[in-house]
C-alpha cells in the first residue's frame, strides 16, 4: 500500500530523474520536492495557500542567531584584552566541504527559525552540504549519516532520512511531542511528551524501537520550559525543577536544580542544585564539574555540585570543547562563532558564510 507522501515522493523522484545528470543531493531535494507537490495539490483542492513553518528545535547543540544581548557582568578580575584572531569569511563554495569551526568541530546543519526556507545538512560520507527544504524541522545526528525530520501533517511521528541512501522511514512516537534531540553518540532520539495524563520522555532507536517513561510532574515539579535533555554521557536525561519563589511572567521561574533520570529504565537517579536550564548535553563540562545554564535573566556558568555561580556568560547555548574551552555564537554583529576561555575571553573568531548568518546552527565533532 502507498500513501500520499509516498506517491508525492515517487512523482518528485521521476521528475528529477528526467534531468540529464544525476545529482548527489537527489535524496534530500526529492523529499523536499515531494512535500511541496503534496502541499500544492492540497492547496489547490482547498482553494487556499499553505505556508510551511520551520520548527525551533534543539537537535544536538543549537547555536542560533539572537537579538543583541545585555552585556555580561564582568568578573572582578576581568581585564580588557586585545581582539582575537578572525578567520577568513568562507567563500562561495563553502558548501563543497565541511565547515570547520574553532576547536575542530563542524557545522552539521543550518535551518531558519520561525519561517520557511532552504536549509543545509552535512553529508559526512560525501563531505559536502545538501540542500534540505520542505520539512518543518530537520535535525542531523551529531555523527553518522542520519537526519531526523518532522512534518506538521504527522504530529505524532518522526522521519529518519539516511543521507547515504535517501530513504525516509517514518515512526509513530506519541502525542504532544517536543522536538527530537539526538543523544551525544547519535544512536537515540529523545522526546518530551507533554500529555496532561502521561507526562514524561520517550526514547527512539534508529531501528524504530520505542521506550516511554512516565514522570510524576507533581513530585518533580517544573514550570515554564520543561523539556527533557540529555546528560553529557547520554546515560541519563534531566528535567529542570522549579523553586519556591512562585511564578513571574517577566522572568523565568527560579530553578531549584535539575533532576536526572536513567535512560535505561526511567528511574530518578540524582539531583543537582544548578539554578537554571542546561541547553543540551554539551552544556556540561567534560569533567562534570561545571555547567552553563540559562538563569532567570542571564546565562550562568555554575559549579555542578554546589550550584555556585562562577560568572555570567554571553549565551547559554555553548559547546564545551575541553575543560577550559567553550564554543558559542556571538549574540550581536554577524553572529560569528567564537572559541573562548572560561573568563569569556575570545580566543578565535570564525565568520559564517552569508547563507548561514540568519540560520540556527547545529554542530558536532569533526
Amino acid at each position: 500500500m502507498t500513501g500520499p507522501v509516498e506517491d508525492a515522493l515517487r512523482a518528485a523522484v521521476h521528475e528529477l530523474a528526467d534531468g540529464a545528470r544525476p545529482a548527489p543531493d537527489l535524496a534530500v531535494r526529492a523529499l523536499g520536492r515531494g512535500r511541496r507537490l503534496r502541499r500544492r495539490r492540497r492547496a489547490l483542492a482547498a482553494g487556499g495557500a499553505v505556508v510551511a513553518v520551520v520548527a525551533i528545535a534543539l537537535p544536538f547543540v543549537l547555536l542560533r542567531p539572537q537579538p543583541a544581548a545585555r552585556p555580561a557582568t564582568p568578573h572582578a578580575t576581568a581585564t580588557v584584552t586585545p581582539a582575537p584572531p578572525v578567520r577568513p569569511v568562507p567563500g562561495p563554495d563553502w558548501s563543497a566541504k565541511p565547515l570547520v569551526l574553532p576547536g575542530d568541530w563542524v557545522v552539521t546543519g543550518g535551518t531558519f527559525v520561525g519561517a520557511p526556507g532552504k536549509g543545509f545538512v552535512l553529508d559526512r560520507i560525501r563531505g559536502r552540504y545538501l540542500v534540505a527544504e520542505g520539512y518543518d524541522g530537520v535535525f542531523p545526528a551529531p555523527v553518522g549519516s542520519l537526519s531526523a525530520v518532522t512534518d506538521t501533517d504527522r504530529p505524532r511521528a518522526v522521519g529518519l532520512v539516511d543521507l547515504a541512501r535517501g530513504t525516509p522511514r517514518w515512526y509513530e512516537v506519541g502525542r504532544a511531542l517536543s522536538a527530537p534531540q539526538w543523544s551525544p553518540d547519535g544512536r537515540r532520539l529523545l522526546f518530551t511528551t507533554h500529555q496532561l495524563d502521561r507526562f514524561g520522555f520517550i526514547l527512539l532507536d534508529p531501528d524504530g524501537k520505542r521506550r516511554a517513561f512516565r514522570v510524576d510532574r507533581e513530585r518533580y515539579f517544573c514550570t515554564d520550559q520543561c523539556d527533557f535533555t540529555w546528560s553529557r554521557d547520554g546515560t541519563e536525561v534531566l528535567l529542570p525543577q522549579t523553586g519556591q519563589a512562585g511564578h513571574d511572567e517577566s522572568v523565568r521561574d527560579l530553578r531549584a536544580g535539575v533532576r536526572l533520570f536513567s535512560a535505561a529504565d526511567g528511574r530518578p537517579t540524582r539531583f543537582l542544585p544548578v539554578p537554571g536550564d542546561p541547553a543540551g548535553p554539551l552544556a556540561w563540562s567534560p569533567d562534570g564539574k561545571l555547567v552553563v545554564v540559562q538563569g532567570r535573566q542571564d546565562p550562568l556558568l555554575v559549579e555542578t555540585a554546589t550550584g555556585r555561580v562562577v560568572r555570567t556568560l554571553p549565551t547559554a547555548e555553548v559547546v564545551w570543547i575541553s575543560d577550559d574551552r567553550l564554543l558559542y555564537r556571538r549574540s550581536y554583529g554577524a553572529r560569528d562563532v567564537v572559541l573562548a576561555d572560561l573568563t569569556g575571553r575570545e580566543l578565535v573568531r570564525q565568520p559564517l558564510p552569508k547563507e548561514l548568518v540568519d540560520r540556527q546552527l547545529t554542530v558536532g565533532p569533526r
